[in-house]
């Protein structure tokens, strides 16, 4: 009888012992699977932050950058002198501190620099060259002196698009500071052609149909075989007068020829913007602006 006993409290010691390891594996389970859930969430974040499509339309704007992304900018000479050739480089590296090695084609290249004055006068829009080892560089000049403030849109590889600025003082006569005021129409002639822009909302946190209808200027004739540029229709590239928003936007249909070229965006919040469109016809870009009130 005391050996039955034996037996019994010997076994449900067994027991016992297998129910508690089989207790702490599901919580050892548990716990790995919270901290992946968590990774997996700001991943979600970072990446909804950076793209937004609507159709064929793609759009990046400041303040959606990675945080995992940093930018080392140089410039030679160190203090750019106005109307005199200056290299810009850039190194993009990870948070650690490391080069990034890879990046996708954006619209046929790697990197689109934009470059604006302070007070939106002056627009350009280059492309560094990839030198590898995360290196871009590329050689331009500044008209006048004063403040301008560079924005490097780029996509690393398996990542979201990501927009990293910084702002440089060059060294020289500046140009008087144009005020930024809203047109009263909007239709401007640039360059032998004109372009009609109209927009179906101006609202701050709306998306808004901004279409550009493009002509001859002397003929009036609409124009119907515009060029690809970057591979697409046209560009826009948007930036808010204190120059803290901005929005790189490609068109809904890149195919198009013309003469109207549709861009979808939505303002982040109210004021004033300016915007360039860029197109390309019998081989020359031109570039058009506006300058629109968002309520």
């Amino acid at each position: 009888m005391n050996m039955n006993k034996l037996i019994i409290v010997m076994l449900s010691a067994v027991l016992l012992l297998a129910a508690c390891g089989k207790a702490e594996s599901r919580q050892h389970d548990g716990q790995q699977a919270t901290p992946t859930g968590s990774h997996a969430d700001d991943s979600q974040k970072a990446e909804g932050g950076h793209d937004m499509e609507h159709g064929e339309h793609k759009e990046s704007g400041i303040g959606e950058q990675s945080a995992n992304i940093e930018v080392d900018w140089r410039f030679s000479p160190e203090q750019p002198q106005a109307s005199t050739n200056a290299v810009v480089s850039l190194k993009v590296m990870d948070g650690q501190g490391k080069p990034i090695q890879s990046f996708d084609l954006n619209h046929e290249k790697k990197m689109h620099l934009i470059m604006v004055s302070k007070d939106l006068s002056y627009f350009d829009h280059i492309h560094p060259e990839y030198k590898g080892d995360g290196q871009f560089e590329v050689e331009t000049s500044f008209p006048a002196g004063g403040d301008y403030k560079l924005v490097a849109d780029f996509i690393p590889t398996g990542q979201s698009a990501a927009t990293i600025t910084t702002w440089v003082k060059v060294q020289g006569k500046a140009f008087p500071q144009a005020a930024i005021t809203p047109d009263s129409k909007l239709e401007k002639t640039v360059d032998g052609y004109t372009a009609v822009l109209s927009a179906d909302s101006l609202k701050a946190g709306s998306e808004s149909m901004l279409t550009f209808r493009i002509s001859d200027a002397a003929s009036a004739k609409p124009v119907d075989d515009l060029e690809p540029y970057l591979g697409a229709v046209g560009h826009v590239v948007i930036m808010s007068e204190d120059t803290e928003q901005y929005l790189h936007v490609h068109p809904m249909n890149e195919s198009s020829t013309g003469p109207a070229a549709q861009f979808m965006t939505t303002f982040p919040k109210a004021g004033v913007y300016k915007i360039w469109g860029q197109f390309q016809h019998q081989g020359k870009v031109f570039v058009v602006p506006f300058v629109v009130k968002v309520s």
